[in-house]
């Protein structure tokens, strides 16, 4: 099995917009080579945008124009799938000859999803992971994804999976995708919080897998001329803590906080076995004889057409 080496970008989607977070994304191009980083993720919603502390003028039982008017120009910001934005992705992939994942707002219709998008310097767009279940007041905003959007593709580190922000604390999904064999799990993320790094240590433990997690960081709502209740001056909006866990739980790079940057680690997937021999969660530690899960990976459209 293959000795890579993997790395989490973590930078922040700019107020300029989509074109400007694209061209910083593209800016990474040398340090990805300098790295020699063979997988790169990136975080949640890089693409599109997170729009903490926006509340889309909403209020129980009724909506204000300028909440629609709010999301009119999210809607706009967001990236077709595919689309000029995963043309030049594919094309970083390929002159850096990584595999990529990030998160980014998709469109489709009039929704939007938070997605996950897989590239391959060979192939180009490989593939998508639609977030399950939006996470509080992002329901407003995010549709949900349905089970045809969960793959994982055997990639040149290994066999790789993304499950998005709080996801990651849905069991049933981390044993869906514990069954699928996953090498390397990615978390793409916005969560900047202690309890976290603890999550992305568990699911390494858990899945005896290896765990890139890459989080945005921001400035300070002031600093991004945003005006948000209560929040303390001078604090990040996003403060980052992107990290890279071996199949033991232990820390192999990071947490990076405060701060844009690339971090990296080499990993060989041959641990995977070791690291399973006394606990395989999907295999010799499972009692199919007592619990069973089924996923039903069928497309959900609203409107079917026969």
């Amino acid at each position: 099995m293959p000795v890579s080496i993997v790395a989490a970008l973590q930078i922040g989607s700019l107020p300029e917009g989509k074109a400007a977070t694209l061209e910083q994304i593209l800016s990474y191009e040398n340090a990805i080579i300098a790295a020699g980083a063979q997988l790169v993720v990136m975080p949640e919603a890089l693409l599109g945008g997170y729009p903490k502390g926006e509340g889309f003028g909403t209020q129980l039982g009724y909506r204000l124009p300028e909440g629609r008017e709010a999301f009119a120009r999210y809607f706009a910001n967001a990236i077709d799938v595919p689309g000029v934005e995963t043309q030049a992705l594919a094309e970083l992939s390929a002159r850096t000859g990584a595999n990529l994942v990030l998160g980014v707002i998709e469109r489709s219709g009039s929704t939007l999803y938070c997605t996950a998008l897989y590239f391959d310097p060979q192939h180009g767009l490989l593939g998508k992971h639609r977030k399950l279940m939006p996470t509080g007041t992002e329901r407003l905003i995010w549709g949900k994804g349905d089970g045809s959007t969960l793959p994982v593709f055997d990639t040149q580190v290994g066999r790789v999976g993304a499950v998005i922000c709080w996801e990651n604390m849905m069991p049933l999904l981390r044993t869906a995708m514990y069954a699928k064999g996953l090498d390397l799990w990615c978390a793409p993320t916005v969560d900047e919080r202690e309890m976290w790094q603890v999550s992305m240590r568990h699911i390494a433990h858990e899945g005896r897998c290896f765990v890139v997690s890459a989080c945005q960081v921001q400035a300070s709502p002031q600093a991004l001329g945003l005006e948000i209740a209560h929040w303390p001056a001078e604090r990040p909006l996003i403060a980052g803590g992107s990290v890279i866990v071996g199949p033991m739980g232990d820390v192999l790079a990071g947490p990076l906080v405060g701060c844009a940057g690339l971090i990296s680690a080499q990993i060989d997937t041959a641990d995977l076995v070791r690291a399973r021999y006394d606990y395989d969660v999907v295999g010799h530690y499972a009692r199919p004889d007592i619990f069973e899960l089924t996923v039903d990976e069928r497309a959900r459209p609203g409107v079917r057409f026969t």
